[in-house]
């Protein structure tokens, strides 16, 4: 699952990217929904919000390192949620990292093709962007259910009694 999910993100992000790249001329706004929703092609050399710009080195060695850490730890994920958001952070990731290493000005200090704008938000992004954003969504929805990477909730101090539902053989039974 997490495999399917993040080549699904990555190749939605490459295509749009290289459909902006070859269709629209940077800097210049097409609507798509009225104000709500306009394409505006940038190059972006820094993170989130043009910050860092300059450190493009930085990003794409943390990235890789990031990308290196999901599929080590892919092994322990038995929960179809937690593969769904690794996989949208290891798509998402992978897209940037793409462009920070193969796009201009040389590799490793590539720009990163952003293109959507929403109304009144101050920064323009892409696709891979809104998976990664997504999974910190997920990230947080699991983390507040106490659903642990096996799938199994995970007991808490206010309700210690485990949820039978979710786990069908109580591991806390003497041998």
């Amino acid at each position: 699952m997490l495999a399917i999910v993040a080549l699904g993100v990555y190749g939605i992000d490459q295509v749009t990217k290289y459909f902006v790249v070859t269709n629209l001329t940077e800097r210049v706004q097409v609507p798509v929904i009225g104000e709500l929703l306009q394409f505006q092609f940038v190059k972006n050399s820094g993170a989130a919000f043009s910050l860092g710009e300059g450190m493009t080195w930085i990003f794409s060695i943390v990235a890789t390192l990031v990308a290196v850490f999901i599929v080590v730890f892919a092994r322990r994920i038995r929960s179809t949620g937690w593969a769904v958001l690794f996989g949208m952070l290891l798509g998402g990731n992978l897209g940037n990292l793409t462009d920070r290493l193969f796009r201009e000005p040389s590799f490793g200090q590539g720009h990163v093709i952003d293109f959507l704008q929403l109304y009144a938000f101050p920064a323009i992004f892409n696709i891979a962007d809104v998976a990664i954003v997504a999974s910190m969504g997920l990230f947080i929805i699991l983390t507040l259910r106490g659903i642990g990477l096996d799938g199994q909730r995970i007991p808490s101090e206010k309700n210690p009694k485990v949820d039978t539902t979710t786990d069908p053989a109580p591991t806390d039974l003497p041998k």
